[in-house]
């Protein structure tokens, strides 16, 4: 450790577990308020404190209990003031769910992250806590026909890798091939099969859902993965969104004919991983979030509150018959 480490170690003792003052903690160690408080920051942000407020038990009658009962999954809602722009509520969920997938990591864990806005925010607020013999691999392609996407990728992947000290597994494949038949071939490949492999091998996931009409425009369809003659038939086939570039509709069903040349995990795959944390801002994307949670692609969600109560709105708006959902 270097001497700041000591001195914000040594701060951050005093101050969360013996319960002294700040003046106090600048006394002892001989310096001013100002600098206590630097050294406070620092230790947050370097991973030697974790504040973290335990996930809620999902009482009966909550927001998040509520979601339990009708999707069986582990549910963090996220109190959000109205007033707040799309930005800074993704910022609030952002921040509980970095939390939340530390919460799933532990040591030899495999982390499959799907690229995204969400996800790339989530990323952003990750504290440094290493997970020795740990793996970050990219869960889906980011090359389309007018850029390779590996910048954008790169930089959520790295940015996980880098706050727990992983190893980083890229997947060099377009989000989205021409042709069916060219990404069956290039599945053959011993290099793409070896990422496959490691994917298949995932124990944690974290991906958000892509919206056709959110307010924070989803990169899937901002970015030029598709064109706008296939996005006319996505929206006429029923597409609502999509997760990990594999679109969905709101029924939770995937059989169409894009999705067979999608390079991200179908439900089914996601379904082989134990936890997969789902993460999710803002009320216009309740409705993929709807088909996602249908397809029972997550096991762990974190949503802002408004997200929460027109996810409900729109399951017993349009109620699915149990033996539907997952398909």
């Amino acid at each position: 450790m270097s001497i700041r480490d000591e001195q914000a170690h040594e701060a951050a003792s005093m101050y969360y577990l013996q319960g002294h003052t700040m003046e106090e903690v600048a006394r002892h160690l001989g310096v001013s308020r100002s600098s206590v408080s630097r050294l406070l920051a620092y230790a947050r942000e370097s991973g030697l404190v974790r504040i973290s407020v335990a996930a809620s038990p999902g009482a009966r009658g909550t927001l998040a209990g509520r979601i339990h009962e009708l999707f069986g999954v582990t549910t963090s809602v996220v109190p959000v003031r109205d007033v707040d722009t799309d930005v800074n509520r993704l910022t609030n969920v952002a921040r509980v769910a970095a939390e939340r997938l530390l919460d799933l990591m532990e040591p030899q864990a495999v982390l499959g992250i799907a690229w995204g806005n969400t996800t790339a925010e989530v990323t952003r607020f990750l504290p440094h806590v290493a997970f020795p013999g740990s793996t970050v691999v990219q869960l889906n392609g980011a090359a389309n026909a007018s850029q390779s996407g590996l910048p954008y990728a790169d930089a959520i992947i790295s940015q996980a890798a880098e706050a727990f000290g992983s190893r980083m597994v890229h997947f060099p494949v377009p989000a989205f091939f021409d042709y069916a038949d060219t990404k069956q071939a290039l599945w053959r490949e011993r290099s793409i099969r070896k990422v496959l492999r490691i994917i298949d091998s995932a124990t944690v996931a974290l991906f958000g859902v892509g919206s056709l009409s959110s307010n924070l425009p989803s990169h899937v369809y901002s970015g030029g993965f598709l064109d706008p003659e296939e996005l006319a038939r996505a929206r006429a086939d029923g597409v609502v969104g999509d997760v990990c570039t594999v679109l969905i509709r709101e029924d939770g069903s995937t059989d169409m004919e894009l999705n067979r040349r999608a390079s991200g995990p179908t439900p089914a795959v996601l379904q082989r991983i134990p936890r997969r944390l789902c993460v999710v801002a803002g009320s216009s994307k309740a409705l993929p979030l709807l088909g996602a949670l249908r397809a029972g692609v997550a096991t762990d969600l974190v949503l802002d509150d408004g997200a929460a109560r027109t996810l409900l709105d729109l399951a017993h708006a349009s109620p699915l018959r149990p033996s539907t959902m997952g398909r």
